[in-house]
């Protein structure tokens, strides 16, 4: 078992959801069960699965979690690009947090093809 809170990509992922609460809460009230419901959970996504990852007993349980998380990010994307063509997010604030989880994924790939080299 590993301590999740030492990982930096737990830690960049978890700035990461407290900015995209604060963005979507300025959303329109129409988008709160479609486009909001979805960014938050999928965000949340990352950091919970590798926490859960975490706690599993095997580096490959880890690796498994971890692509998830990957998968999340990836789907988080997506739906930042399309608030931003819906006006909902700025362009500058955008390209802020496209940047930050462009960073969380290649960390999240990084570590784990260090945790395969290990299996």
């Amino acid at each position: 078992m590993v301590d999740y809170k030492n990982y930096k990509v737990w830690q960049k992922s978890h700035k990461l959801v407290i900015a995209i609460y604060h963005i979507t809460n300025t959303f329109p009230k129409s988008e709160q069960f479609n486009l909001v419901s979805q960014i938050n959970r999928v965000c949340l996504s990352i950091p919970t699965n590798i926490v859960e990852g975490c706690g599993r007993e095997t580096q490959k349980e880890l690796a498994r979690f971890l692509y998830i998380s990957s998968g999340s990010a990836h789907e988080l994307e997506y739906l930042i690009l399309v608030s931003t063509e819906l006006n909902f997010i700025s362009k500058k604030e955008s390209e802020k947090l496209l940047k930050e989880i462009d960073e969380i994924k290649k960390m999240l790939f990084a570590l784990i093809r260090t945790i395969k080299k290990t299996l």
